[in-house]
Formats: structure tokens, sequence, C-alpha cells
């Protein structure tokens, strides 16, 4: 089973998004366990409970204070041991279809969900151990970022679909765009599915999809074609 503990300021935002769908599914099955925990509750200030302060050197913007996430980090490593502990962050590596299945993998995760101007940069330097970033751009928080992660790993793990062959045949899994599909009527205003689709011919249906997927890669993405052997 894939445990994976979530660090955020906002655990609301994902609350919702873990009850739902395939996420639900798979902890349901005892195949995944994923746990939110509030950033807030491992804050020295009890009042306030506040885990940010001013940046040093007058940049605009707040910044996640050292002493919560270690706080946060410590406590769950009591726990456990953790394969990875990932940082959302614009910066990092760029996460992919490859990345989701090599976390698939993994037993203990944890995701710290960047905020506000960032989080110091010691913690980066000191407790992080994979930084990862879902796209060029910036977001709120890394709590979507946590969210599109999160779902993209559980996916892959085997058992989580049902049709295990659906998720092995999505777009990227093989550096290539998925097919087109289509599903009844045949013929739907004028608008003909391929005939070879119900032809029965498994081996002409399979070399048919393959070749949808080179055209449409390389009109779409003509650099992931660059990665195919």
């Amino acid at each position: 089973m894939l445990h994976i503990d979530i660090i955020t300021v906002l655990p609301e935002m994902l609350e919702g998004f873990l009850n739902y769908s395939i996420v639900k599914r798979a902890q349901v099955k005892g195949l995944a366990e994923i746990c939110l925990h509030n950033l807030r509750d491992y804050s020295s200030d009890s009042r306030h409970r506040r885990v940010d302060d001013y940046a040093f050197g007058g940049q605009a913007g707040m910044v996640i204070q050292c002493e919560p996430v270690d706080r946060a980090i410590s406590f769950l490593k009591q726990q456990r041991q953790y394969d990875e502990v990932i940082y959302t962050s614009p910066d990092g590596e760029q996460f992919n279809q490859s990345v989701a299945n090599h976390l698939s993998m993994k037993q203990n995760l944890i995701v710290l969900c960047g905020h506000y101007k960032g989080i110091d940069f010691r913690i980066r330097e000191h407790l992080i151990t994979r930084e990862i970033s879902i796209g060029d751009y910036v977001l709120t928080g890394g709590e979507l970022a946590a969210a599109v992660m999160v779902d993209t790993i559980v996916r892959v793990i085997p058992g989580v679909i049902g049709d295990e062959q659906s998720a092995l045949s999505d777009s990227f899994q093989d550096n290539l765009l998925a097919p087109p599909v289509y599903t009844r009527p045949l013929d739907y205003k004028g608008w003909k599915a391929p005939e070879i689709l119900l032809s029965g011919h498994e081996a002409k249906i399979r070399e048919w999809e393959l070749q949808q997927s080179l055209e449409r890669t390389k009109q779409l993405r003509p650099d992931l074609m660059e990665k195919i052997v």
C-alpha cells in the first residue's frame, strides 16, 4: 500500500478531492492511504497558529517558517520511514507520467504544499529530497499541484482501476498521445466512427491505434517524438 502524507496550510482545499472518484476508490480498496496535516497544528504560536513571516531582504510576500515545517516532518518521520519528501514548487523538476509511475511504486511519501512566497530555503536544503512542478506557471498554493500529483500517481497503482489496461493505454505512458476513441452510435448525424474498430481483427486495430497515436503526437506534440526510440 502507498501511504502519502500531505502537509498544507489549507487542508480544506483537498478534503473533497480525496473523497471522490479514483482516489477514494484506492483508499477504500486499501491500496493507498492519504492523510492531510494542517501545518498550523505545528506552529509554536498556539494563539494565532502563525506559520509565516516577512522575508529577509525586503522582498514582497510572506515566507513559511522553518520551525513548523521541521516539526511536522519530524513528527511524521517518527511514525515511518519515507522514500521521498516532496516539495511542490514552480522551479522543481517537471512532473510527467514517468515520474508518476516511479512514485507509485514507493511505500511512503510526504508532499509539502508550497504557499505564499515560498518556504524558508533552509527547509529545501536540509529536509526536502525532491522538488516537483506541474507546469511553468505559479499557483496561489501547492494544494492543486499536490492533488494533480496524487491523482496521477494513485491511478496507476495495480488494482485501483478495474481495467488496468485502461491506465496503461493513457497518453504519455509510452511517450505517445492516446489514439482517438469512439462509442455508439456508429453513425451520428453522418459522423461515422472508423469501421476498422468494429472489424474484430485485433492486430489490425492495434496497428491502426499505433498509427493514429504516432500521427497525433507528431502533429500536436512533436517534442515527444524525440523521446521515442
